[in-house]
């Protein structure tokens, strides 16, 4: 594995010598206009030519600007900006995760801050969006990103299935697991699962820690100065979880299924519930009669010791290089992407759901979008994505051992004294 992981590494490397050689003679054919570099993560076909098109209109109205994009999907982009950000080579602009992902960057220096921007003409382009997309990239009362898209997690639901066993959406956890226990018995999978890649076990954990560790505790453990994980909510956590595949709840083979597999499962029937992000919900609109799906949060746990009516999701959005030098050109890109018009766009042409206010409504978004984002609106707050608001050591941690855990190799009681252990080697670090 470490040989794999090196020669991984060094691909990588020479990987980004070719992206920056590329860029460099983008630079010289660009002549005398301004070239701004843009990362973002979604190459995908069915997501990319919304950005070729901001872009492309963006550069018709600014004759002197060329916007030179690279996409790189999810995973990968990890490993790229981890790279890209300790060299020479940053991009102007480069798409990042909220919390802990987005603060190693800041804490570096190396990223701008853009708080006289969005103050700029009375706060105009502040006012435009909505505070719960804005706070998550802020750190000592500075501002460093703007968020694309804001996102939450739900669990979606079976109609049919739910009204053949006389089934209702649970409130309550005990409630969730007396609707798993009556689907099983009547041979239907209750929950459709797939965690091949372990964030989707991370976004269950997101929100178990949330519900059971006090929220002052679990601030301070997520910051890896001061983190201890000590609490014992952690362990119910884990345990909660554990508990969901030891009964059956899940499907089999949970880590060896994606969580696209475990989607169109659900898709077809064969399980009642899947735990999907908001963003997701236009893909199942797609394939499944929308009046025959519902969607709830994940539920309230009796006892839980952390704040109550929290939703699970985040902002995800771009920050600026600290080392551009072109900040106000990158600035006005930003300002483009993210204006009234584009942000619609965006939530008409890829379903995604916008922080900019007003964008989703009833003329731009299915009912199904508009109701998600009513339910993230009167949320009291969010727990930020386990993975990104955690320093990548624990991160290296955690995730795997969700596996471990799904497979029985290691406790609960086991992770968490690893990550105690990793918690504290880190405290000691600079960053």
């Amino acid at each position: 594995m470490r040989r794999m992981r090196i020669a991984w590494t060094a691909a990588l490397v020479a990987a980004f010598a070719v992206c920056g050689l590329i860029w460099a003679v983008s630079e010289v054919q660009a002549g005398e206009k301004v070239q701004v570099k843009f990362l973002h993560k979604w190459p995908q076909p069915e997501y990319k030519p919304y950005f070729d098109e901001v872009i492309a209109a963006f550069e018709a109205e600014n004759a002197g600007i060329d916007i030179v994009d690279e996409a790189v999907a999810d995973e990968p982009i990890k490993d790229k900006l981890r790279i890209l950000m300790g060299s020479s080579s940053q991009p102007d602009i480069f798409f990042s995760w909220c919390g802990e992902f987005a603060n190693k960057f800041i804490r570096a220096n190396a990223v701008l801050d853009i708080t006289p921007y969005l103050d700029e003409n009375g706060g105009e382009w502040r006012s435009s969006i909505m505070k719960a997309g804005l706070e998550p990239f802020a750190l000592g009362g500075k501002n460093y990103g703007v968020p694309l898209r804001i996102n939450c997690k739900y669990f979606v639901y079976n109609k049919e299935i739910f009204a053949e066993y006389n089934l209702t959406p649970p409130e309550t956890w005990d409630q969730l697991l007396a609707v798993c226990e009556t689907l099983k018995k009547n041979g239907v999978t209750p929950i459709a699962f797939g965690d091949q890649i372990p964030w989707a076990a991370c976004h269950y954990m997101t929100g178990l820690n949330q519900k059971l560790v006090p929220d002052d505790v679990r601030q301070k453990d997520y910051n890896f100065k001061t983190g201890e994980f000590t609490d014992p909510g952690y362990v119910k956590a884990l345990e909660m979880f554990k508990e969901l595949n030891d009964k059956g709840y899940f499907n089999e083979f949970v880590n060896s299924t994606t969580h696209n597999m475990a989607q169109q499962s659900w898709l077809v029937g064969a399980a009642a519930i899947h735990f999907l992000e908001l963003e997701e919900f236009v893909t199942i609109a797609q394939d499944f009669d929308p009046a025959g799906w519902g969607f709830f949060p994940m539920p309230e746990i009796a006892g839980g010791a952390g704040f109550k009516n929290y939703i699970i999701g985040a902002p995800d959005g771009f920050l600026v290089s600290a080392n551009t030098q072109h900040p106000k050109e990158a600035v006005a890109f930003l300002k483009y992407l993210l204006n009234d018009e584009n942000a619609a766009k965006m939530v008409k042409q890829l379903g995604w759901p916008s922080p900019i206010i007003g964008a989703v409504n009833a003329n731009t978004a299915p009912d199904y979008l508009v109701a998600g984002m009513a339910g993230m609106e009167a949320a009291d707050g969010m727990a930020l994505w386990l993975d990104t608001d955690i320093h990548i050591k624990i991160s290296d941690i955690y995730l795997p051992g969700f596996q471990e855990i799904l497979d029985g190799t290691i406790t609960p009681q086991e992770i968490m004294k690893k990550i105690q252990a990793v918690a504290k080697e880190v405290q000691s670090l600079s960053e």
